[in-house]
């Protein structure tokens, strides 16, 4: 049975509305918590990119996974060189916390690899998960499995 695509975009939009509160939670309580400097840095790094996936993949609920996965990829590699660029705009923004929160400050390689790892995970976590409700969705009143 295949699930359609306003259904699989709704799904991707609110894992990323989820990741979003996990990314702020961590960075607004990882401190309080006990948690160190890199869990809380590259935790928020990593989510992330998994964030920026979910976003990429909402709007191109059609589009095969490894394209989504290169753009994404593509995507968070290039704001995280933007933070090389700097101009007075820019800069402004980059002290508010949405810009802080979106654009990020300082340039990182490490960042780089956070995201790709939050972007792999997120295409991981979704398959299985999206797996598991498509198969749900195969299963009739009976619980008998429908055959295409």
């Amino acid at each position: 049975m295949h699930v359609d695509q306003s259904s699989r975009r709704i799904w991707l939009v609110v894992a990323a509305i989820l990741v979003i509160l996990m990314g702020l939670s961590l960075r607004a309580f990882g401190y309080r918590l006990g948690l160190s400097f890199l869990i809380v840095k590259y935790g928020g790094s990593l989510l992330w990119g998994a964030m920026v996936y979910l976003l990429v993949a909402a709007a191109l609920p059609r589009q095969k996974t490894a394209i989504v996965w290169l753009l994404a990829n593509g995507l968070a590699i290039a704001v995280e060189l933007s933070r090389l660029v700097h101009t007075p705009g820019l800069d402004a923004f980059r002290e508010t916390m949405a810009g802080a929160l979106l654009l990020g400050r300082v340039f990182s390689l490490l960042n780089i690899l956070a995201y790709t790892l939050g972007i792999a995970l997120a295409v991981l976590i979704t398959q299985w998960l999206y797996g598991k409700v498509c198969k749900g969705h195969l299963k009739d009143q009976s619980g008998s499995s429908q055959h295409q």
